[in-house]
């Protein structure tokens, strides 16, 4: 139904296409050559997490999941991110036929839309709430500038896309569709990008969780609830584990998660953010994901394939008073 545009192009990143390429070299130039003992980018690493912020905030972490990720052999790359604008349960897909990026469009897969539009689980996105959304739109240009330092500047080689909205779903939902999608992420010719932010803190986002007398409470929760249950080890985050600052507890709560991200058990996930209550806003997706890596594992993954490893982890501010705020932000690959 035609050409979705760059609706956030020239607020969250630059709308000048040599600016905005300018800009996505020199946060991916401040990444190293090499990473856990491999050149960049790492081979078979076809998964990454990335952040979706404004490229000011998160573009210098999201360059670390962006040269790590593998486009040697990619014919189309599916792209799961969070709904910010409207109340979605289970998944969307695009209505669109193109997303336009400053430097050029995306074709999107119509024929693999059309695939999963045909198992009754998908429902569409509303086009207006497709265009208002960010989480999907701000890795089309990063993509764009991997794929041409991968293949050149000849787009017409460059791989469609698949973008799909996850909204919220149970622990047995998010196994259900990462079962359903788990075919697509087998296929050696498939990328795989998962937006998602890590915690946000700060009234605006009703979540402050602070270390009060022994324990984790978020100020923000109903009273009955304020107490989150994970324990935390403050020896491990903190010099004075008696009184850490703001940020290292929300470090700490990031860290919970991103350990339960690599372990690589999608329940154990799941459970670690629904006891902290930590707002990954992309929580469904990366959970979504884990369950298809772990369907790929049932069939029989090479040892060490198949789960995530955080490359970089950076916050927006160091909070420190109770009306402040911030958010985190991580980048992760995974092998396939």
């Amino acid at each position: 139904m035609g050409t979705r545009e760059a609706s956030h192009a020239g607020s969250w990143y630059e709308d000048d296409p040599n600016e905005l390429s300018s800009q996505l070299e020199k946060f991916l130039g401040h990444v190293p050559a090499t990473l856990d003992g491999s050149d960049l980018p790492i081979p078979g690493a076809r998964v990454i997490i990335a952040p979706h912020a404004g490229y000011t905030y998160s573009g210098p972490c999201a360059a670390w999941a962006y040269k790590s990720l593998d486009l040697r052999s990619a014919k189309r790359v599916f792209i799961l991110g969070p709904s910010h604008t409207y109340y979605l349960r289970g998944c969307a897909l695009t209505t669109f036929d193109k997303y336009e990026t400053p430097f050029g469009d995306f074709v999107v897969d119509k024929a693999t839309i059309s695939e999963l539009r045909q198992t009754g689980r998908f429902s569409n996105m509303p086009p207006r709430r497709d265009v208002d959304e960010h989480s999907l739109e701000m890795h089309i240009p990063y993509l764009w500038k991997r794929l041409e330092q991968t293949f050149g500047h000849d787009s017409s080689s460059y791989p469609s896309i698949v973008p799909i909205l996850v909204g919220d779903g149970s622990e047995e939902e998010e196994k259900s569709f990462g079962k359903l999608l788990s075919r697509y992420l087998k296929d050696p010719e498939t990328a795989w990008v998962v937006s998602s932010d890590f915690c946000h803190w700060g009234p605006r986002f009703s979540y402050r969780p602070v270390f009060r007398e022994g324990v984790i409470r978020n100020l923000d929760a109903p009273r009955h609830k304020r107490d989150l249950q994970a324990p935390l080890d403050w020896n491990d985050v903190a010099d004075n584990p008696e009184s850490p600052e703001i940020h290292e507890v929300i470090k700490a709560l990031d860290q919970m998660a991103m350990d339960a991200v690599e372990h690589g058990a999608h329940s154990r996930f799941y459970k670690v953010v629904q006891e902290t209550q930590n707002t990954v806003c992309g929580r469904h997706p990366i959970g979504v994901t884990m369950a298809a890596l772990e369907e790929l594992q049932k069939e029989g993954l090479e040892e060490g394939k198949g789960k995530f490893k955080f490359v970089q982890y950076q916050r927006s501010s160091l909070v420190k008073e109770a009306l402040d705020s911030s958010v985190s932000y991580a980048s992760a690959y995974a092998i396939i």
